[in-house]
């Protein structure tokens, strides 16, 4: 008997166990997918295990395969691996890891999308005798070996059809494939800084596997990517390029396709599902051997990886927020090790987990101290209390408008940060003091004025702002605060006669909107970029003389163990955008607070000094890099039932020796009440193994509420 053992395709943890099921003559191999019978459906199972001519016995009956998927497997062994790691250590399903990591028409679903075919020709044999047109066509064929159905059809005409019905032309069909435009490629030849050439040396022949590359913004780390990454593809081997954001990619795919031409695959989820089907296959085929991407590019099917790159290794979107919610960092480690390859991690600002590691030595520690053209910018603090006080906007000081005058006057380009989307964030009655909530969940809905609509941005709920209070009827509905909306509006009353750009999720939903915004902004078709923190970091246009930081403390008011790191990365990143060319840059930072450690230390650019302050405090409250964190999130529409799952996960943690904190109610989010457990430990194995056994304790309880795991969590609001 030939046995197969496999997952099921539904992520829940209640099914999270290999099942098994018997095959006779098929082709099977781990990692293909097959159909199956489970529980009277049929279902997509992914292959885990195959084992032929066992004499083992069971007491249950072992059901046939239904059919088999895959001609061949859409995961490799590293990629099997990684999939069991990924769910032993973020306390997740098999079968939701090895879904994260394939592209929706390879998922192991039984909604199994259609893979897009295309008819091809080949010659299948040439005949004896043939007229001079058919010879003329069949030769022209067997140069190229195979062509595509249309062309063939459209270059020979009859001639063509008729080698087709004799047989001489054999057609078949092929995985179809966007046609490419071939790119030229320039190998530019910069002046490296000494700094700069020191850092490539050492990423070549490092001494250790993980690097930490800690260059202040514009020092030239990109060119050290570029440089290495060059190095790398002439032995052979793959170089991964990540970061963190879409926005982010067009000008990062820009560059290395400048370098590397057709060589370059993107991968981000702002692609199709065609699109990125046919990506994640070019990296298989090894046509491409350099990626781009986001987050999910890190589970690309490499076997010959040889550098990965985390750029602005630092920012939180390197963590998945849903199941499972690994960190592409973790993951990047674990596969450079795989692979003996080098992983880099890159940043102006490094996470404190990062450089707390680097500087023990247990990474290695790279400098770039200097910026590449010349000095840091000028950083001026603004404290917007003073300015209410003395009867200033609370939204655009005196002294950032006459900066930007004067940087426009110049035909230079300004860059204004607001970390808040919409027009005004709450809508307010001035007679009762209602503010208008969104009904599924604990938030203000945010006001909206190119539509007139006041929508939730955690659940997509929207309606049209209504004339009268709903609580007193009163007409006395106002708009209380400023979003981006808002301060476009007001930039274009100042400067009527400039050009502006405002990136936003609202400004940026269509496809490819991040790369046409930020191609016209390079192109200088506009003076002023305005968004969210989307536009803080990465960015590099020579022109940008003044950037404008609005509400830079915003941040430290989260209920979040790192809401002073949150603050000055994002205060540096932004500061990095101006005075990236020859021309001497400036930042305004207007605040509230302007005396605390995270914006004095982001005024001076300070790195260290604020990790040795935020370290001090972190070590206090027992926090990362200093302990190890679960999240655990009991999660229902009855909030009675929440809660009590809740305590009874408390109850059952009660005898470990970890430091529990919670239950906490959260916000309610979709019309789902949510309940926290956090857990503090100095064993991150312990902590996976405790979280594991509450997991199956609760599994076993056979309870409706929603349990999420959240291993080392970077949300905690």
């Amino acid at each position: 008997m030939n046995l197969v053992y496999c997952y099921i395709e539904h992520p829940v943890s209640a099914i999270d166990q290999r099942y098994t099921y018997q095959f006779h003559d098929e082709k099977i191999e781990p990692g293909m997918r097959i159909q199956v019978d489970f529980a009277h459906r049929l279902c997509v199972a992914f292959v885990d295990e195959v084992v032929y001519n066992t004499k083992e016995s069971f007491d249950f009956e072992i059901k046939d395969v239904v059919k088999v998927l895959d001609a061949s497997p859409i995961l490799n062994a590293e990629l099997m691996a990684l999939g069991k790691w990924l769910a032993e250590t973020t306390v997740s399903p098999v079968i939701a890891c090895f879904q994260a990591m394939l592209p929706a028409k390879l998922k192991p679903k039984s909604s199994k999308q259609r893979i897009k075919m295309e008819k091809w020709v080949r010659v299948h044999h040439v005949p004896l005798v043939m007229t001079p047109k058919r010879q003329e066509a069949l030769s022209a064929l067997q140069a190229v070996g195979e062509m595509t159905l249309t062309l063939w059809r459209r270059d020979f005409k009859s001639v063509g059809k008729a080698l087709e019905e004799c047989q001489a032309v054999e057609v078949f069909e092929k995985e179809a494939k966007a046609a490419e435009e071939k790119l030229s490629v320039s190998d530019f030849d910069l002046t490296l800084s000494e700094e700069q050439k020191q850092a490539i040396e050492q990423v070549l022949h490092p001494r250790k596997s993980v690097l930490c590359l800690h260059g202040v913004t514009g020092s030239g780390k990109t060119e050290v990517f570029l440089r290495c990454a060059k190095e790398v593809l002439k032995q052979g081997k793959q170089v991964l390029l990540l970061v963190p954001e879409i926005a982010l990619t067009p000008m990062m795919v820009e560059r290395v396709q400048k370098r590397f031409g057709n060589d370059v695959a993107i991968y981000h989820s702002a692609l199709n599902d065609q699109e990125k089907y046919e990506q994640f296959q070019s990296v298989r085929r090894h046509e491409k051997n350099i990626v781009v991407g986001t987050r999910s590019a890190i589970f690309m099917p490499f076997d010959q990886l040889g550098l990965i790159i985390l750029d602005e290794e630092h920012d939180s979107s390197y963590k998945q927020d849903s199941q499972p919610q690994y960190h592409c960092r973790d993951v990047a480690i674990w596969r450079g090790a795989v692979h003996h390859a080098t992983v880099l991690l890159a940043s102006a600002t490094p996470s404190l987990e990062t450089y707390a590691r680097a500087i023990k030595d247990v990474y290695q520690l790279i400098s770039l101290k200097s910026r590449v053209s010349n000095n840091l910018p000028d950083v001026s603090l603004i404290n917007m209390q003073q300015t209410v006080k003395k009867g200033g906007s609370y939204i655009l000081s005196p002294q950032l408008i006459d900066a930007m005058r004067l940087s426009l006057d110049r035909n230079e380009q300004v860059i204004l940060l607001l970390n808040r989307r919409g027009y005004q964030p709450t809508i307010h009655c001035s007679e009762c003091g209602t503010t208008l909530m969104c009904p599924h969940c604990d938030r203000a809905l945010v006001y909206h004025k190119d539509d007139q609509s006041a929508k939730c941005h955690l659940c997509g709920y929207s309606i049209p702002v209504p004339s009268v209070c709903p609580s007193c009827k009163s007409p006395s509905l106002k708009g209380m605060g400023f979003g981006t909306q808002r301060l476009a509006e007001m930039v274009s009353e100042l400067f009527p006669d400039k050009k502006i750009i405002r990136m936003d999720a609202d400004t940026t939903a269509r496809k490819n909107a991040h790369r046409d915004l930020l191609a016209q902004f390079g192109r200088h078709e506009a003076d002023i970029l305005l968004g969210t923190q989307m536009i803080a970091k990465g960015l590099d246009f020579e022109n940008v003389t003044l950037v404008g930081i609005l509400q830079g403390d915003a941040m430290l008011y989260r209920s979040d163990y790192r809401s002073s790191e949150l603050t000055f990365d994002l205060l540096c990143q932004a500061s990095g955008r101006s005075g990236r060319g020859q021309k001497k840059g400036k930042v305004l930072l207007q605040v509230f607070d302007d005396q605390h450690y995270a914006v004095r230390c982001a005024l001076t650019h300070d790195y260290l000094k604020f990790f040795e302050q935020e370290m001090r405090y972190r070590h206090l409250a027992g926090y990362p890099p200093y302990t190890y964190l679960a999240s655990i999130l009991y999660i229902h529409k009855d909030k009675e039932s929440a809660s009590e799952a809740a305590c009874e996960g408390m109850r059952c943690l009660a005898e470990e020796t970890f430091r529990l904190l919670g239950p906490s109610e959260l916000m309610k989010v979709k019309d789902e009440y949510r309940f926290r457990i956090c857990i503090k430990s100095k064993s991150l194995t312990q902590l996976q193994k405790a979280v594991y056994q509450l997991s199956r304790k609760h599994r076993s309880s056979k309870s409706k509420v929603r349990l999420q795991i959240d291993i080392n969590p970077l949300n905690m609001d």
